[in-house]
């Protein structure tokens, strides 16, 4: 097969990296919370694991607005929805900064998550449709490294104001991020034309006849529940467990940040040519490094070099795990984008809650780890159990190939043979 067949093209369309720089304000906003939980708790008078419940009502959003939002804006132009949600989503953390209660405070999480999901399902399926079948996963990267700077600039920023100037002043500086990334959505991204012939719902929903699209749901909110189960009381688990000092918290989240940096420019470079190969070890390392942290959570240093390493792992799988669903749900683009982001937050609320549920039981914060392990445990069985359906379709459709040409015909006409890629990983 020629390079030309299998390598990525060198350069991304412009209107990717502005998507990926839009997706930082919005990361900053999904994650910073996990540096702001002390603080929250002090200020709305509830307990930690319940100000843990505001990471959980945004994941909530997440998961229920992309696929309404994906259905409600299907025939809608791409570049003014993308323009309505940043705006809605500058909006909420306006009103968070502003929340006087923390029912009020609860509400805008959730409304500006339903923003963040629109974005999110709507740029993934912008940024896809801009690039070559053999370029998703790196395409995928760019956004998601707008995640990753997100967690090396923006959460440590958020805690390091939450730390001096009060957590409402993180809420205001997302604000303002969001102003700017509406401006570059405003003036930078193209008009992206609606397909000649209309999307239709019923042929895009049926996507979910297919087991390996809910096998893509399940490995994804697994690996990320894992790792958010642990991350979400990251800031207490530093302070109460390893007895660092709590303005330790901004620069330990700062190094996660970096994992997850290097982890994603790894991890988008690697797994357009080995998806399963990337999956499985990422979300093995990630299993490794949570027992680890369980384990180690009293010694500082170990805390420390575990928190970078999970970013790492975490992150690594990410553009995989974005790609495989866009292969297995290649015939509908915008709810595979929908689909992606609701699989994530369904494990960005399950893990949460999971720590919680922990804690509340006087298992301390360094279970939330053991927890977030078995999660990624479960995730490692979905993927090879998905990487033998793969492997057995392919052989299928090999035989009728083959089948096919021993009576000089070929295969059918429109005979539906799923894509093999990767299936060695």
């Amino acid at each position: 097969m020629p390079d030309s067949a299998v390598r990525a093209p060198s350069r991304m369309p412009l209107a990717v990296y502005i998507l990926g720089l839009s997706v930082f304000a919005l990361g900053t906003s999904e994650f910073m919370l996990s540096g702001l939980l002390p603080p929250i708790a002090d200020d709305m008078d509830v307990s930690i694991p319940r100000a843990g419940l505001l990471i959980s009502a945004f994941a909530i959003g997440m998961v229920v607005g992309a696929p309404l939002l994906a259905v409600a804006t299907l025939r809608l132009p791409r570049r003014t929805t993308l323009i309505t949600l940043i705006s809605v989503f500058g909006l909420g953390q306006v009103a968070g900064a502003l929340a006087p209660t923390y029912e009020v405070l609860f509400a805008s999480r959730v409304v500006s998550a339903f923003a963040c999901a629109g974005f999110w399902a709507v740029g993934a399926a912008v940024a896809i449709a801009m690039v070559p079948v053999n370029a998703r996963a790196r395409a995928m990267a760019v956004m998601i490294g707008g995640l990753s700077i997100a967690n090396v600039l923006g959460v440590p920023l958020g805690a390091f104001l939450g730390e001096n100037l009060g957590w409402r002043s993180a809420f205001w500086a997302v604000g303002a991020a969001s102003a700017v990334a509406l401006v570059g959505v405003a003036t930078l991204i193209p008009r992206i034309p609606l397909p000649a012939e209309k999307p239709q719902l019923k042929r895009e929903m049926g996507i979910y006849r297919d087991r390996q699209v809910w096998l893509s749901i399940v490995i994804t909110a697994l690996a990320a529940g894992g790792v958010f189960c642990a991350f979400s009381y990251l800031a207490p688990l530093l302070t109460d467990v390893a007895g660092l000092d709590s303005g330790w918290v901004p620069t330990v989240l700062a190094l996660f940040g970096v994992g997850a940096l290097v982890g994603t420019t790894i991890g988008g470079r690697v797994a357009d040519a080995h998806l399963f190969g990337v999956l499985l070890s990422g979300i093995a390392a990630s299993t490794v490094f949570l027992a680890a942290l369980a384990l180690f959570a009293s010694n500082q240093a170990a805390v420390i070099t575990l928190s970078f390493l999970l970013g790492l792992s975490a992150f690594y799988t990410a553009p995989a795990l974005n790609a495989r669903m866009f292969n297995v749900a290649g015939a509908a683009p915008t709810l595979a984008g929908a689909t992606t982001t609701a699989a994530f937050n369904l494990g960005n609320t399950g893990g949460p809650w999971l720590g919680g549920t922990v804690i509340d039981a006087d298992f301390g914060f360094e279970a939330t780890a053991w927890a977030g392990a078995a999660m990624t445990v479960a995730a490692l069985v979905a993927v090879v159990f998905s990487l033998r359906l793969q492997r057995s379709r392919g052989s299928a459709a090999s035989r009728l190939v083959a089948q096919g040409a021993g009576a000089g015909a070929g295969a059918p006409k429109g005979a539906p043979v799923e894509s093999t890629e990767c299936a060695t990983g």
